[in-house]
């Protein structure tokens, strides 16, 4: 079973192309599931369209759904077409997302950090000038937004947990093993699963999300895996499959799981 449960279209105002070419795409790469996972729209301001090149408008949500439905019945027996969402988690306003996002019938949603102390974790400048202290802190952070994400109930899948080494690769190198392992150990225990995200390739850091020293970790925590490409051009869509399987069969492995109306489905590596 081929799988690829994160993928983007032209709504969110960074991505190319629209839901179809990316289903098209996932044929090509012989995907039997495809899930079409947008940005949310930014629901933490009253303008319909607060942040144009990150978010689909608030007003263009039902649309996109109502688009994805209509895909899926299209394309039955020739690919699964499932309706997802990835969005950001904001412990402020995780109600205010949950009841929005409740209103429509998503096969599953992504939670993803892409902010802390209001900042990217892709802007490579908020590390100039911290103490090694600092780095540490912010790190620390960053993981235990992750863990209350798990925690939310929110998702079902938590999107590319180091991603925060992007742009900075030597996020990696910060030490911060205990707020990395008490993350992965609160993932396990809510049921969350991971995604191996290979678009960190599209990034200063290169590779995939997360490292293999996180999956290991991982696997010994017993959190379950899932695989998403991040597409943002039609043509990335599966893109590295094969390698991800064959990595997480290296590192221990034996399963990976998707998600359908809410409901997880377990595959064999």
């Amino acid at each position: 079973m081929k799988f690829d449960l994160h993928t983007h279209h032209f709504r969110c105002g960074h991505a190319d192309g629209n839901i179809r070419d990316y289903i098209e795409a996932g044929i090509q790469a012989g995907l039997q599931v495809i899930g079409i996972s947008d940005h949310s729209p930014y629901l933490c301001s009253e303008e319909d369209q607060a942040f144009p090149y990150i978010y689909m408008a608030k007003s263009q949500l039902a649309e996109y759904v109502q688009e994805v439905l209509e895909l899926k019945k299209e394309y039955e027996g020739r690919i699964d077409v499932l309706l997802g969402l990835e969005t950001d988690y904001f412990p402020e306003y995780a109600e205010l997302y949950r009841s929005t996002l409740a209103k429509y019938p998503f096969d599953y949603l992504i939670g993803s950090v892409h902010n802390t102390e209001g900042v990217s974790i892709f802007n490579k400048n908020r590390w100039n000038n911290l103490t090694k202290a600092q780095k540490i802190a912010v790190k620390e952070g960053y993981y235990e937004l992750i863990a209350q994400s798990a925690r939310s109930g929110m998702f079902q899948i938590l999107g590319h947990i180091d991603a925060m080494k992007g742009n900075y690769p030597l996020f990696s190198e910060i030490a911060a093993d205990e707020a990395i392992d008490s993350a992965l150990k609160i993932i396990a225990e809510c049921g969350v699963a991971i995604e191996i995200n290979t678009s960190g390739k599209t990034k200063l850091a290169g590779g995939w999300y997360p490292s293999d020293a996180i999956l290991e970790r991982a696997l010994h925590y017993g959190v379950e895996v899932t695989f998403g490409s991040d597409a943002h051009i039609p043509s990335r869509v599966g893109d590295e499959w094969e390698q991800v399987r064959t990595r997480l069969r290296e590192i221990g492995f034996t399963e990976w799981v998707y998600y359908k109306e809410m409901k997880k489905k377990t595959v064999p590596l």
